[in-house]
């Protein structure tokens, strides 16, 4: 059964799950869990000085940091945010399983997911769009009801973007997931802009330009 965030890896790109399951490369380095653990501060981090945020993981100067959390402490989520029912909560769903960060309380469960990045202008990645299908998946087919959005943090800019199960993500989930479930050997190379910072490039034998090249010469 494929995991979140082996989901999440082949929406960006299936080779790199293959490579990573071939190492057994899953879980994340401290640093990214460092940052994690900045959504599980909300509250005293909001009224932090600057000396104590400018030591911590954050991605913007203190005073915008403290603006951040100041304008998400005005939405319906925020007491949910700072006192989930559930935290770090295992779930196996009938096709895919993985770890929910939170699970937040209300007229229905929502599933959240900690990302140590930063997000898009709107919205969020396409993989973590696929993770956040997954999570709200598996958690309906635990708890038997419907979950109609997965929320993901991003703790190191203060910013929490919703994600609902529309029509679209759904079939783009399902159809990553049969990806996995295919896969038997390498996928077909991507050879393009994603294979620049991937820690696999050398492995995979992706073709690369030479300066020449991209200068024209």
């Amino acid at each position: 059964m494929p995991t979140f965030s082996e989901l999440s890896r082949a929406a960006y790109c299936p080779r790199q799950l293959y490579y990573a399951r071939k190492h057994d490369d899953e879980g994340p380095p401290a640093s990214v869990e460092n940052t994690q653990q900045l959504a599980f501060r909300y509250r005293e981090l909001r009224e932090a000085d600057n000396e104590t945020l400018a030591a911590l993981p954050i991605e913007r100067s203190p005073a915008a940091y403290r603006e951040a959390l100041e304008s998400l402490s005005t939405r319906p989520i925020w007491e949910d945010l700072c006192e989930p029912v559930e935290t770090d909560y295992y779930v196996e769903g009938k096709d895919c399983a993985g770890l929910l960060h939170k699970i937040l309380g209300g007229e229905l469960p929502t599933p959240t997911l900690i990302s140590p990045g930063n997000p898009p202008e709107n919205g969020v990645w396409k993989p973590q769009t696929v993770r956040a299908v997954a999570a709200a998946k598996a958690l309906a087919w635990e708890r038997n009801e419907e979950i109609p959005r997965t929320l993901i943090e991003y703790p190191a800019v203060g910013v929490v973007r919703e994600v609902p199960l529309t029509t679209r993500r759904t079939a783009t989930y399902r159809r990553v997931l049969r990806t996995v479930r295919a896969m038997d050997g390498p996928p077909p190379r991507v050879n393009d802009s994603r294979c620049d910072s991937c820690e696999y490039r050398t492995e995979c034998g992706v073709s690369t330009r030479s300066l020449k090249s991209l200068l024209g010469l």
